[in-house]
């Protein structure tokens, strides 16, 4: 399963011939798929070397906006598959709402080590506002005890608006969720912590077909325009 593309640029290109020449890769992703890609671009690891980003699309709500233009191949593969295993165990949507909280969010590593680290969230699927959070911690939770003949009169928005600032928590798309304040822990350190099959970062063993065919491509059919990385595309699951 696709968990995000990026619009894979040929960074070289642009300033020299003023196109953008990409296209898509779906994450995960293999080294076949990166060769081909990268040839079809006109990457070859001699003329061109380097690469840029320029739109990531995603099924996993709020994801696109925490990667950047110039995050590292290998990185965002293993990312796609540390989000697979997310989402094999059903724990995509508290996933979502960690990244809408918006605390270790700061780069690739942090939502790496962001799956591993969900136990220590607390989160309530369905739960759309303080008044929902309230009542669910009065009814459900009891964290309160209401006497029956006031909780009629009882002000459960304000109780749970009060509660979601003490916790600092938010709502997100899929429910609320609060940020455990303590036991985030590092798992992840860096690339060198990728495993073997993970990396797929690789030049094309042959000479790429030349640029300028590509070129000429382009003219006749131009990429796809660059999207503004705010509002992801999803499915409804």
């Amino acid at each position: 399963a696709m968990m995000f593309e990026a619009y894979v640029t040929n960074l070289g290109m642009y300033p020299e011939r003023g196109v953008e020449v990409g296209e898509y890769l779906r994450f995960p992703t293999t080294i076949e798929e990166v060769q081909d890609l990268f040839s079809r671009i006109g990457i070859d690891g001699k003329s061109y070397e380097e690469y840029f980003i320029t739109d990531y699309q995603s099924d996993v709500l709020g994801l696109s906006d925490y990667l950047d233009e110039y995050e590292d191949i290998d990185e965002l593969n293993h990312l796609a598959h540390v989000l697979k295993e997310v989402q094999d165990n059903g724990d995509i949507e508290k996933y979502e709402a960690a990244l809408a909280l918006g605390q270790h969010t700061g780069s690739v590593r942090d939502l790496i080590n962001l799956a591993p680290n969900l136990d220590i969230y607390s989160f309530y699927p369905d739960i759309a506002d303080e008044e929902g959070l309230g009542r669910f911690y009065a009814e459900e939770l009891h964290a309160i005890e209401i006497p029956e003949h006031i909780a009629n009169y009882f002000d459960y928005e304000a109780y749970g608006r009060d509660i979601a600032i003490n916790e600092g928590g938010c709502f997100a798309p899929g429910g609320y969720v609060s940020a455990a304040p303590l036991g985030f822990t590092e798992y992840y350190h860096g690339i060198e912590d990728i495993p073997a099959e993970h990396r797929v970062f690789a030049y094309p063993n042959e000479t790429p077909h030349s640029i300028l065919e590509t070129l000429k491509q382009l003219k006749e059919a131009p990429p796809a325009p660059k999207k503004e990385k705010t509002g992801p595309f999803y499915e409804e699951r």
